[in-house]
């Protein structure tokens, strides 16, 4: 199938083919991003306004927006320029008045002579004890009334496109409608009681009543169903060509495995052993391992990781764990280097500093094996890194690693199973929409001796007995964090937030060295006052976010986020976690600036109530919306036009197993339905999908 399908081509013209729609409304609708007559579909109402007529307006509740029948009555032009132009008018048992502004009296003779019958409809308010209706939307002969729909559905607009001119144009779009074979499981359909798809679209455009245009409403959920389901078969086809792609069977024989969990002063969770049997059932089949590990903070994913990379080592060959900094590819280092002394492995670390000979020495270390497990940045990504045997690469994602680097991942030729690691709980409905092309394994329970931490709020009126108990905490040999918030986009004003914060607690607390870091340093000076801070030297670290993101400092027992209420739930709970890493208690002290409006009030609760991260993240995304949650921009997220992810968060999960079912049963999709399917990716603009399957 190698372009598109005749019967979509009505819905892929120009815009100008629509009734009504010139170039400049073209060009207005493209600030929408409707480009085609199928955008206009994909465009639905978002409220409907019950145009129905009535006999009289008496006993309408105002103000209210509603039609009627009435006789043109006196004009009353406006006695200053500027005022109010004035029409009485009767309806079969009340008057009222239409009003306008601005308006041409000659005109509105013409319009409305009096003693003609019109049928008015439009927004009726009292003035003064007086009913009016200011600028009418419709003013029409009885005879044309019936032009006017009963139900008038309401578009989102942009500057220059009206009402009318929305209606019109998805009228005219409705006309191209085509009939389209049904690519939703039949069973589905039924159950649901759905519409076909075109009967959906003619029914969400013409909403006869609000729970037309909910998202529950059985047209709009088989619309969003549509939506759904071509992304989830986008990723299902990205999932089957992985797994298509040979994979390296790496049977683990547990020896070096027992060594390390032998040393273990403590029992694996039964989370952390049951992602370590599917990790290595996957690592021992023939397919690709593309298999994401999420974990909660502190619950034990580098654990998990060496477990897997261990397999790789037993079965003869080499790992490599991947991390987006210089800092964190460290900290793995650090983590994983007691795990692979007892296991007796061979572990190095390769960044963009290691330069000359150092470098060659290390390089040529990995292309002979000596080198069994590696940690780094993306730098070992280049060309002249060679593995002998590479058999896993795991990579540390934190969000900067979507679904087109995981596919150069596997294009660059090696064949060796990968894992991602996100330390970020994700709901279920944005894990599938992320990463529904991967099987995923999640760690949701915490190891044994990870202290709870103590989360208080506190208003900032009560900054200096903050800085007291932390003078107390400092001089019991403890350390803190002290987090500064991104007060607005432009990096000078964080600079200053947190630089004064720093003169400030550097004079209070004295001599006593207090740190900082944002994300203006140059990395060298960053990295020197995180090491600072890591070995102790620094008691106090005062920084922006840029400490978020893994580092592990058991020492650290105070956790003070300034203007928390500013933050996102989900940051603040990574935040959260780098304290209570050591054997103390640890505290978290969010602190607000008063007053605290209901949804931060309502935030920041969550946080004190719970240390449960997809809890966390099921509130944050409840509150907050699916775009903000992850940064729709930077998360590789789609968009979707119908879809609410938050709303119908069971639709996606739905949407997954029929996908991968269809593609089970019909990988090519050349069947009825395959076929079908094949239409709706390219209705859903699906491109990727259809480059699989072409290739395929």
């Amino acid at each position: 199938m190698s372009g598109r399908p005749e019967q979509l081509f009505p819905l892929f013209a120009g815009l100008e083919t629509l009734d009504g729609v010139g170039p400049k409304t073209a060009q207005l609708f493209g600030q929408l991003d409707i480009e085609s007559p199928r955008d206009v579909l994909f465009s639905l109402p978002y409220a409907v306004i019950d145009r129905r007529r009535r006999d009289t307006i008496q006993g309408a509740d105002l103000p209210t927006t509603l039609t009627v029948e009435v006789t043109i009555g006196t004009h009353r032009p406006p006695r200053n320029k500027g005022g109010a132009y004035r029409i009485h008018v009767e309806d079969s048992q009340a008057d009222f008045q239409l009003v306008f502004f601005h308006a041409r009296g000659d005109y509105l003779k013409k319009l409305l002579p009096q003693g003609a019958r019109r049928v008015v409809s439009g927004k009726l308010e009292l003035f003064d004890g007086m009913a009016q209706m200011v600028h009418p939307d419709h003013m029409v002969a009885p005879e044309n009334a019936g032009e006017l729909p009963e139900f008038e559905p309401v578009y989102h607009l942009t500057q220059g496109v009206t009402q009318k001119t929305a209606y019109k144009a998805a009228q005219s779009a409705l006309k191209r409608v085509p009939a389209l074979a049904e690519w939703a499981d039949p069973a589905q359909v039924a159950q649901q009681n759905w519409p076909d798809w075109s009967a959906a679209i003619r029914a969400a455009h013409h909403p006869h009543g609000a729970d037309d245009v909910a998202p529950f409403a059985p047209a709009r959920e088989r619309l969003a169903y549509d939506e759904l389901l071509a992304h989830q078969l986008t990723l299902a086809l990205a999932r089957q060509r992985e797994r298509k792609a040979r994979g390296i069977v790496s049977l683990g024989t547990g020896a070096l495995q027992s060594m390390v969990l032998v040393s273990l002063p403590y029992r694996p969770t039964d989370a952390q052993s049951r992602a370590v049997e599917e990790i290595s059932a996957d690592m021992a089949s023939g397919s690709r391992m593309n298999r994401l590990l999420q974990g909660d903070v502190g619950a034990g994913k580098t654990l998990v990781a060496f477990m897997a990379l261990l397999i790789a080592v037993e079965a003869g060959g080499q790992g490599v764990m991947m991390a987006p900094t210089e800092i964190l590819a460290r900290q793995h280092l650090e983590g994983l280097r007691p795990l692979a002394e007892e296991a007796g492995v061979v572990l190095e670390i390769l960044t963009g500093r290691d330069k000359g000979a150092e470098r060659r020495a290390k390089l040529a270390a990995l292309k002979q094996g000596d080198i069994q497990i590696l940690v780094g940045t993306h730098a070992v990504f280049q060309d002249d890194v060679e593995f002998k045997a590479l058999r896993l690469a795991i990579v540390d994602e934190q969000h900067r690693f979507g679904v087109r680097q995981r596919m150069e991942l596997s294009e660059k030729g090696q064949r060796a199973d990968v894992l991602v690691m996100t330390a970020t709980p994700i709901p279920r409905s944005l894990a599938l929409a992320q990463y529904g092309d991967m099987d995923v394994s999640v760690l949701d329970e915490k190891p044994p001796g990870r202290k709870p931490i103590k989360t208080a709020i506190v208003s900032t009126q009560r900054m200096e007995e903050v800085v007291a108990h932390l003078r107390g905490a400092i001089d019991a040999g403890k350390q803190c964090y002290w987090v500064c918030p991104l007060v607005d986009e432009s990096e000078v004003s964080d600079l200053t937030a947190a630089e004064e914060r720093f003169k400030r607690l550097r004079a209070i607390l004295g001599e006593i060295v207090v740190g900082l870091v944002h994300g203006q340093m140059p990395p060298a000076e960053k990295d020197a006052a995180m090491a600072a801070f890591q070995t102790g030297q620094t008691k106090v670290l005062v920084a922006t976010t840029v400490i978020e993101v893994g580092v592990n400092v058991p020492n650290a027992t105070i956790m003070v986020i300034e203007r928390a209420e500013i933050f996102g739930l989900a940051q603040l709970h990574q935040l959260r976690g780098r304290v209570g890493r050591g054997e103390d208690a640890s505290t978290c002290l969010l602190m607000y600036q008063p007053p605290l409006s209901e949804g931060g009030r309502k935030r920041l609760e969550v946080l004190r109530e719970t240390e449960d991260g997809f809890r966390i993240a099921e509130t944050d995304l409840q509150m907050r919306g699916a775009g903000d949650l992850i940064g729709t921009a930077q998360s590789g997220l789609p968009k979707f036009r119908i879809a609410d992810l938050e709303r119908q968060a069971g639709l996606m999960a739905v949407a997954q197993s029929d996908a991968r079912a269809l593609l089970s049963s019909d990988p090519k999709l050349t069947s009825d339905r395959g076929q079908a399917a094949r239409v709706l990716l390219w209705l859903m603009k699906q491109d990727r999908a259809i480059r699989l399957i072409s290739v395929g």
